[in-house]
């Protein structure tokens, strides 16, 4: 990766920092491990260092549930690097003890798993674009699934939510409390978003015929022991308690965190050296075991494309309000969807 500059955010612990030291290991020009705080991403970095030997990192804060600190990251990369080839969007939540609302006013999990994510890929998007154009390069947009989006397939009430309030509807209170198994789903419907977003962004891509552009992939890491679940401690919550019993036996057969980390490696670099009919086929691809496989038979519905489009919609007039870039991002860099 000479020369080349990484971004992996939720850096700090898990496979997100075994990720890092993958990429550090490579020799990138910069790497950048985005963390909720500067104290744990100081930390992260200076393991890594002391592992990979490995000096050019630098540890910049974001956390995922304030748009605010997205806007600054992505100001910040704008301001300070020249490139962008790899853009790993691994940080996450699975919150399923109960209804939490971020200081932005959407239920955490949608927040943190799906618009911030998206709002920073809209905002780094030219500066990667920019990249391919300079460079002759695919620079790699790399989004954590999950196959967990396998057994999501959404409620009629969201499928059928009128124009532009799909999202609103499935971060709204009075939704979670109509049904309050609904939580137990949340994890795997952000999953779901995730895929459903990666296929939107690439079928709006201009055509590689006119040049090089970014290659957007899911990624799926598989079952691993990671800190993802390290909300889940209340011994007061009889179902989570049973959750976490549950998912404490599975770990005895789970993936480290390392194994976990290489699909997202994978993700970011499979196919680089067969140019771009290697970017062809990675992109808009969904990642499991080191291979390209088919998405969930939802997704493939005419129910899943039509989510497909109408969240891709939402997101844009939900970021736009957020940050007014985002519309003019998309209507610059990006083109209508081959019907």
């Amino acid at each position: 990766l000479s020369g080349k500059t990484v971004i992996v955010t939720g850096a700090n612990v898990g496979i997100g920092f075994e990720t890092a030291k993958h990429f550090a290991r490579m020799n990138p020009e910069k790497l950048i491990i985005a963390c909720r705080n500067q104290e744990k991403g100081d930390e992260a970095k200076k393991v890594i260092q002391e592992e990979t030997n490995f000096s050019r990192i630098e540890a910049w804060t974001m956390e995922l549930s304030d748009f605010s600190t997205v806007k600054a990251f992505a100001d910040r990369a704008e301001k300070e690097l020249h490139r962008i080839d790899y853009l790993v969007e691994n940080a996450g939540v699975a919150n399923p003890g109960g209804y939490k609302v971020t200081k932005d006013g959407w239920e955490d999990t949608l927040q943190v798993n799906n618009l911030a994510p998206t709002l920073l890929a809209f905002l780094l998007l030219p500066k990667m674009l920019e990249t391919a154009k300079k460079h002759g390069t695919y620079p790699r947009l790399v989004v954590v699934s999950s196959n967990t989006h396998y057994w999501s397939t959404f409620e009629r009430e969201i499928i059928d939510a009128p124009k532009g309030k799909i999202l609103e509807t499935f971060s709204s209170e009075k939704y979670f409390l109509k049904d309050p198994s609904i939580l137990d789903n949340r994890y795997q419907d952000t999953k779901l978003i995730n895929v459903l977003f990666v296929r939107a962004l690439s079928s709006r891509l201009p055509p590689s015929t006119e040049g090089p552009t970014i290659t957007p992939v899911a990624v799926n890491p598989s079952f691993c022991i990671s800190s993802l679940r390290r909300g889940w401690h209340d011994p007061s919550n009889e179902r989570l308690v049973k959750m976490r019993e549950l998912f404490d036996e599975m770990e005895k057969q789970a993936f480290t965190g390392e194994e976990g980390s290489r699909q997202l490696i994978y993700g970011a670099i499979a196919k680089e050296d067969e140019g771009g009919e290697g970017e062809e086929k990675m992109r808009g691809g969904y990642v499991n075991m080191s291979n390209l496989v088919e998405v969930s038979d939802f997704v493939l519905s005419e129910d899943g494309k039509k989510l497909e489009d109408k969240i891709w919609d939402e997101c844009i007039e939900i970021l736009s309000k957020i940050d007014g870039r985002v519309k003019g991002i998309v209507a610059e860099y990006l083109i209508p969807k081959k019907v």
